[in-house]
């Protein structure tokens, strides 16, 4: 019989899945020396620009000997925590938020680990500047910020030898892939190539909220050209001059790129789609999720995080959640994502047919709400939320015609909870739920402000981008934010160290009733419904557990024998930023 000791080592060595932490960046290793590698040791002027080893001015004077830095340095030797407060100071300075971008990311090319170390212990400050809603703008001005290229670019040039693309990146043991082809960035359009700020931004989210290594993470961008015709006259544009393809040569890109993954990373590699446009979102995560360990964030990421946010709300209105009616504005893919997990989550609490779930939500597109007279002309994701009502063309009509007690912004459509609108949900609802997601923060269907003020101070919001307090009436409601970086990086660390080789919807469930159990009666007082982000490592090690156990009960899990404290293993898989000693 194995000892307790044995089995410990061995469930550390298999920190991150099974896969060698040959940079020792997982916090199981965090004590261990190691020699900084490269395809030699690195070291001198060499080790000072590769950003995997480089420490700058935390170079002591032992290593400074041992890796000829000797002249190469400055003599003064300074803590990884001084220079995380240097470089706060001069981020401060900084007026424009796309400044402060653009330094976030000269410092990852530079300092991998100060990078992470300064989004870790300053994630609230520093989360809307490496993603949303400044990435939105990054993107957009990507050709003319460009400057050393992160990720892979796989384009409709590479057909033939995708392959071949992928064996160009460093690193085998890639444990998450996030893959856009641009064409739905935010609530920004087609912005074909230059797409890459997003999963760029994700993975470094992956890393810094959920642990997962950075050598583990690889971004992708599948360039089919855009019919952004701005960007076609844009000299600084980064892609292809074409439009767009679609049908087979689309297709046929994309069966060739997710057959090169699997070939090359094997089938525990999760494949996280990210800003697809809805023609091409769902019809992706049905043809793979069968074949292949995929996930698309903005359809089930948005989905858990609101899920979260409506449990958390429970607790606030009171009621269950098939006692209460919703409503969204938005019929894409995270408005039926969402639906559809709430309908699930109703399902499963009451055990009524799914169909039977459907009829508690509503959804109303751009052609009003969607109803049985409708069906005919639908597109195929939204006839599940044709129900037999007469036609409605204007979301306050059909507020005041259904009486939701929920109502879900997701039509990417700013200012559309007017002030009619609100002050309806409020007419017939003492604490009316009104959750404004879209991105980024222009499009929101309203701010905070709005919502409290038109409400009296009565409304339990959540939005997408982030609001500052509001002070109504002498109280201060502090709005909670219903990012999907809550739920996407303890989802994939969840994933990667069950070794799960199928995403499966009793998963996104897990992980939705992991974070609303987070949520405190401090968090309610002050009127947010979700956890401080400032525990997001613990939160996400919680949701980690959760994924990875229901895993472990569906069969999915491959990584054997399961850890006997799941928490307490996520947490050891973390990576962590802290400088190593080299020998």
């Amino acid at each position: 019989m194995e000892s307790a000791a044995e089995t410990e080592k061995e469930e550390v060595s298999a920190a991150g899945g099974g896969a060698e932490d040959k940079y020792c960046e997982d916090t199981a290793n965090e004590e261990v020396p190691v020699t900084p590698w490269a395809f030699s040791v690195a070291s001198g002027y060499t080790l000072l620009r590769d950003p995997h080893h480089n420490k700058g001015l935390a170079f002591n004077e032992k290593e400074r000997d041992a890796h000829y830095l000797r002249g190469l340095l400055p003599p003064a030797v300074v803590s990884q925590d001084l220079q995380v407060k240097k470089i706060m100071h001069n981020l401060r300075q900084y007026n424009v938020p796309l400044q402060r971008y653009m330094a976030m990311m000269d410092l990852q090319e530079r300092n991998e680990r100060l990078f992470y170390k300064l989004l870790i212990d300053n994630v609230e400050e520093l989360l809307p500047v490496v993603y949303t809603p400044t990435v939105g703008e990054a993107c957009q001005k990507y050709g003319s910020i460009f400057g050393r290229p992160q990720g892979l670019y796989v384009s409709l040039k590479d057909k033939g030898k995708v392959l071949d693309v992928l064996r160009n990146w460093p690193e085998r043991n890639i444990q998450v892939i996030v893959v856009t082809d641009g064409e739905r960035i935010l609530g920004l359009g087609d912005l074909g190539c230059q797409g890459m700020g997003i999963p760029v931004g994700k993975l470094s989210l992956y890393t810094a909220l959920g642990g997962v290594r950075p050598s583990a993470c690889l971004p992708i961008t599948i360039d089919v050209g855009t019919n952004n015709e701005q960007l076609l006259n844009d000299e600084f544009y980064i892609g292809l001059r074409q439009r767009r393809a679609t049908g087979k040569e689309y297709h046929d890109l994309m069966d060739e790129f997710m057959n090169a993954v699997k070939q090359i990373y094997g089938e525990k590699v999760l494949i996280q789609f990210e800003d697809f446009a809805n023609h091409n979102a769902f019809d992706l995560l049905a043809k793979y999720s069968k074949g292949h360990l995929v996930f698309n964030d903005d359809i089930q990421g948005t989905a858990s995080v609101v899920l979260a946010g409506l449990l958390s709300s429970l607790k606030v209105v009171g009621g269950t959640l098939a006692e209460h009616t919703y409503l969204f504005l938005g019929a894409g893919e995270a408005g039926t994502g969402i639906a559809e997990l709430i309908a699930l989550e109703i399902s499963k609490q009451t055990k009524a047919p799914l169909e039977e779930c459907r009829k508690k939500v509503w959804l109303v597109d751009s052609k009003g709400l969607i109803v049985n007279s409708r069906k005919e002309t639908l597109q195929s994701f939204k006839k599940p939320w044709a129900h037999e009502h007469e036609p409605v063309t204007t979301l306050l009509d059909a507020i005041q015609s259904i009486k939701p007690t929920v109502l879900i912004g997701t039509s990417g459509v700013g200012r559309t909870f007017t002030k009619e609108v609100v002050e309806a949900m409020a007419s017939f609802n003492e604490r009316p739920i009104i959750f404004s997601l879209s991105n980024p923060t222009s499009h929101s269907e309203c701010t905070a402000e709005e919502a409290y003020n038109w409400s009296q101070g009565r409304a339990v919001f959540a939005s997408g981008s982030p609001f500052d307090p509001v002070d109504y009436n002498g109280k201060i409601h502090v709005p909670g934010q219903a990012n999907n970086a809550y739920i996407f990086p303890g989802f994939g660390l969840g994933v990667v160290i069950s070794g799960a080789v199928r995403v499966h919807e009793d998963m996104l469930l897990a992980a939705s009733e992991a974070l609303a159990d987070q949520a405190t009666q401090e968090n309610f007082e002050k009127g947010s419904i979700f956890p401080p982000f400032t525990n997001i490592r613990k939160i996400s090690a919680r949701i980690a557990a959760s994924v990875a156990a229901k895993a472990y009960e569906l069969g999915l899990a491959t990584r054997l024998p399961q850890p006997r404290d799941l928490e307490k293993y996520a947490e050891s898989c973390m990576y962590t930023p802290v400088y190593r000693s080299y020998r």
